[in-house]
């Protein structure tokens, strides 16, 4: 995909109302922040105790909140997990602070997290990656909020 089919679908996005402007976004990103460390923590847990289903769950929202937190940072908010996406690679990727493999990882994850949730689909491979890599995500995102 090029970069003119990146912005056309931010922009639908924003047409839909799927992303909105929102005043009291910046404010929030700390809270974010907290609950994306939060919900890495218990994925982590989770995983010790091999629970592989809810680790996967539990690291899917720790990278949503992560990414909340990135959207946040620039003054919008989302009403959906698929825009937020769309959002997070239109920003931080064409601008060159996140590495797109941070946006196919929450792409996964958001894949990994459905099959768990409504397919009761998962495995512990998969759920140690995904924690890892929700771990890498909230790292480089605390980065790019500190800069």
């Amino acid at each position: 995909m090029g970069k003119g089919v990146k912005g056309k679908d931010f922009e639908d996005c924003l047409k839909r109302n799927k992303v909105i402007k929102f005043t009291a976004a910046r404010k929030l990103v700390q809270r974010e922040l907290e609950t994306a460390q939060e919900d890495l923590k218990v994925a982590q847990e989770s995983l010790k105790r091999g629970n592989d289903k809810w680790a996967t769950i539990q690291a899917y929202y720790a990278m949503f909140h992560t990414a909340r937190a990135l959207l946040y940072s620039q003054g919008y908010r989302e009403k959906s997990h698929y825009c937020l996406i769309v959002a997070i690679k239109s920003i931080f990727v064409e601008s060159g602070d996140l590495d797109v493999r941070f946006v196919e990882a929450f792409q996964t994850a958001k894949v990994l997290r459905e099959n768990a949730d409504y397919e009761n689909e998962f495995s512990m491979e998969s759920a140690r990656e995904l924690v890892e890599k929700s771990e890498q995500f909230l790292d480089r995102a605390q980065v790019i909020l500190r800069e």
